[in-house]
């Protein structure tokens, strides 16, 4: 057998499969089946900052009350009551009695003023580390790049500096230069970085003519995502890197591994196959690596990186100009 172990956020994993923040880490017996299933590690579903602002409003006044938003309030009061903030940190809690595999939490919020205060509860509630979900719905066309980036390293500066336990940013791709981002989070406190955070997709049915929701399973497709982002960043930061999309197989999170990520995050392939697939993925891994004669993920992880190379820039339009001129 392969030497599967690998380092994440500073943190030994026994293999760099994690479960990502899901339905499937919403309860400690799921989380025993990742554990029993090969997981090296799970990310807790998130918290999300309504769900603490439900729990303010219970013991707070009138005014704040008032100024919650009045057609989400009864959808986001019946989410808190059967899931809230008290619930999560006894999630973490029961967790961490009985599986060995780091636990890590996750929180999604918007505002900064609400991450701080249960970040420091998430970690004494005995968390391993802490994943900030940051997914952001930019609508309005006033709001400059540069704001929303400061927004949201805003919060991991206002997060990270009480914190002791490693914090990871999972950020969407759509920023305008996501490498100068990555470099500045560094700069703020994070320990690592997912590579990318799939945001709610939206359809559109034309029989009603309503909004629907779009495909909820990421495409194995979308693997190629975060492979550019990840290879050119390998190398020249500090972070911790997670890819995270469209990893199906074992030879899909070899792709993220070659391109230089330290781990990979698992969570359609498990909805569609089970939690159990994550011991196919395991294996697929093993016969890959036998194969290409590779002992650990140590001697090959990054072997794709162009952040080494001396100049990415070039390499990657080559690679560019290789694919169109390539086409039929």
């Amino acid at each position: 057998m392969a030497d599967l172990t690998t380092k994440y956020l500073g943190m030994t994993l026994k293999n760099p499969f994690i479960v990502s923040s899901s339905s499937l880490t919403n309860s400690v017996e799921k989380i025993q089946r990742c554990e029993e299933a090969g997981a090296g590690a799970v990310v807790l579903k998130s918290l999300f900052e309504e769900q603490i602002y439900e729990e303010k409003i219970r013991a707070a006044d009138d005014g704040l009350a008032a100024a919650y938003h009045t057609e989400a309030a009864e959808y986001i009061h019946q989410m808190s009551m059967n899931f809230g903030p008290e619930d999560y940190l006894g999630l973490i809690r029961g967790a961490k009695k009985l599986v060995k595999i780091p636990v890590i939490a996750s929180l999604n919020c918007i505002a900064h003023e609400w991450w701080k205060d249960y970040a420091l509860r998430i970690q004494k509630a005995g968390a391993d580390a802490l994943e900030l979900n940051i997914s952001f719905l930019i609508h309005d066309p006033e709001d400059a790049s540069e704001e929303i980036e400061e927004r949201v390293l805003k919060i991991v500066r206002a997060v990270a500096a009480d914190l002791k336990i490693p914090v990871a940013v999972k950020i969407g791709p759509y920023y305008t230069n996501t490498a100068r981002l990555v470099k500045k989070l560094q700069l703020k406190g994070a320990a690592g970085v997912v590579l990318f955070n799939r945001f709610y997709q939206v359809d559109i049915d034309t029989d009603t003519m309503e909004l629907k929701p779009g495909y909820l399973l990421t495409p194995r497709e979308e693997v190629t995502l975060a492979l550019r982002w990840i290879a050119l960043l390998a190398g020249r930061t500090k972070l911790s890197i997670a890819g995270s999309g469209g990893v199906y197989s074992g030879e899909d999170a070899v792709k993220y591994l070659l391109a230089g990520a330290d781990a990979v995050q698992v969570c359609s392939a498990l909805y569609k196959n089970r939690i159990e697939h994550l011991k196919t993925m395991t294996a697929e891994m093993n016969v890959w690596m036998k194969k290409k004669g590779f002992a650990s993920i140590d001697d090959f992880r990054g072997k794709l990186a162009q952040g080494k190379k001396s100049d990415p820039e070039s390499w990657e339009r080559q690679q560019y100009i290789k694919a169109l001129v390539g086409l039929e």
